[in-house]
């Protein structure tokens, strides 16, 4: 067994960090920030240009196309994250990241900006509180995150099954169940990211991907937050 191997026993058996965690952690942040940021730019720029807006929703295979390719880009990375080089899968971040954004600009046509703004704020201070929790409890969270992790399940299946119910009822029931739910993976997936990144020896480009795949994680805990907590008090622009 080499060195290395045994310093990371150690680390995990103390709970000890590794001298890399610091730099990692950051990483995971920055890169976050990055895409919430390139996502908000799209967003707001496709939804000021009354030609993209018309081409993208002048027919439903366009948004169909973009959530297909939004989801294959998710699916695509994180199966491919060992062999893909670093460069590779921080590119494929960004291009989905900018995806996300453009369908995301809908948001501006049905709320008002005042309203996204305030609901982003508490979207914020929501996700660091429990980002934060998650990082310092001492609470074992993986039996709570498998339970999320099959919720989730539950309610993308409810939620496809009232796109064709549409029950406004039933959307904003789905709503507070959703905002309970990744309140919950936030907390459940930062313990997580700190754990793996504790682990690291150093800052190999093993490592970095291991952050970067924790900024996508946390990134989709702060989208889906978000959406779910609009729906909720979101004020209608019309």
């Amino acid at each position: 067994m080499e060195v290395q191997d045994l310093e990371q026993i150690v680390r995990q058996r103390e709970g000890a960090l590794s001298t890399a965690f610091p730099a990692l952690m950051r990483k995971v942040y920055v890169w976050m920030a990055l895409a919430l940021v390139i996502t908000g730019i799209c967003a707001f720029g496709t939804a000021s240009s009354p030609h993209l807006m018309t081409a993208l929703y002048s027919s439903r295979a366009a948004i169909w196309i973009l959530l297909i390719a939004e989801i294959g880009l998710v699916f695509y990375t994180t199966a491919r994250i060992d062999k893909l080089s670093l460069s590779t899968a921080t590119t494929l971040f960004i291009i989905y990241s900018a995806l996300n954004g453009v369908t995301l600009s809908s948001i501006f046509l049905v709320y008002t900006m005042t309203s996204i703004t305030q609901v982003f704020f508490i979207t914020a201070g929501t996700f660091g509180a429990m980002a934060f929790y998650g990082y310092v409890t001492k609470t074992n969270l993986a039996k709570i995150g498998n339970i999320l992790f099959m919720a989730l399940i539950g309610i993308i299946i409810a939620s496809v099954v009232n796109m064709f119910l549409r029950s406004s009822g039933f959307d904003l029931i789905l709503s507070y169940i959703g905002v309970l739910l990744f309140v919950g993976l936030t907390a459940w997936d930062s313990q997580r990211i700190k754990q793996a990144l504790a682990m690291q020896p150093d800052m190999s480009e093993a490592s970095q991907k291991i952050a970067l795949l924790g900024a996508l994680e946390l990134y989709l805990d702060f989208i889906n937050l978000f959406l779910y907590l609009l729906r909720i008090f979101g004020k209608s622009d019309n």
